[in-house]
């Protein structure tokens, strides 16, 4: 039997040889550590990947965050989650890639999203968005279009809401769509379900009444909600709000991101 090369290895096979090599290092759990002699070989072989840079050995919050988003994807296999731990004593491991896509101590966590199309060319996750993981989802799906459903998002509506943003539907068909929508909200036995619902549908309310640019305006109230002393369960309710509100992006831009993989 010939002999085959890594690019003929199932994606498992292939990440699991380098899980092993790599078992000495402390990684989150559906996350892969990469270094200067893998990391070209890795990342080329997903349709994106998105890569936290940070030191050697990290904790503390955004670590955590960072770990919830790596669990969430473990089993999508358009995408990788990784990590690059850099090291800026003694060896100085991986300083290279942090040099090669201009990453700088001070900015740890840093991450990038790779995209196949166009790996010499990472897109930044934004420093002045809230370090989360659901922001990270959301990143990640407006940059590739992948589907991904975020938390308190309601993966039929979610459709719906993609659909009900098409540029070139009319008013009539947005209409229909309220319509279907108000009719799948009757079906649903969850209150949490019951809840996410109704903010779909209210959102999708207020597109007739106001038009598009309404979602855009809605974001920046919210997040100017949650930047101010509110308590942890309004955070949560405006979080979710926010997670559904980035479900209302047009289906034609989500093929475009989608044509760029």
């Amino acid at each position: 039997m010939k002999n085959s090369n890594c690019k003929n290895l199932p994606q498992y096979l292939f990440l699991a040889i380098i899980l092993i090599n790599f078992s000495s290092s402390i990684a989150l759990k559906g996350s892969v550590p990469l270094d200067s002699l893998t990391f070209d070989k890795v990342v080329g072989k997903f349709k994106a990947a998105v890569v936290k840079f940070d030191i050697q050995y990290p904790y503390g919050e955004k670590h955590d965050e960072f770990g919830v988003l790596a669990n969430s994807l473990k089993n999508n296999d358009d995408i990788l989650v990784a990590e690059v731990g850099v090291q800026d004593y003694g060896e100085n491991e991986n300083q290279d890639l942090a040099d090669k896509y201009g990453v700088k101590k001070d900015d740890f966590p840093v991450v990038k999203l790779f995209i196949s199309s166009n790996l010499d060319k990472p897109i930044d996750f934004p420093a002045s968005e809230d370090f989360k993981a659901d922001n990270l989802k959301n990143f990640i799906r407006k940059h590739t279009g992948i589907r991904m459903i975020l938390d308190k998002c309601l993966g039929d509506f979610d459709n719906i809401a993609s659909e009900f943003m098409n540029s070139e539907i009319s008013k009539d068909q947005q209409a229909k769509l309220l319509e279907k929508a108000q009719s799948q909200a009757t079906k649903l036995t969850k209150e949490d379900d019951k809840k996410s619902a109704d903010i779909y549908i209210k959102l999708m309310q207020k597109v007739i009444e106001r038009g598009s640019k309404f979602i855009e305006s809605e974001k920046v109230r919210v997040k100017n909600i949650m930047d101010g002393k509110i308590s942890k369960t309004k955070k949560e309710e405006m979080q979710a709000r926010l997670n559904i509100l980035a479900s209302f992006i047009a289906s034609d831009e989500k093929s475009a991101a989608k044509e760029d993989l």
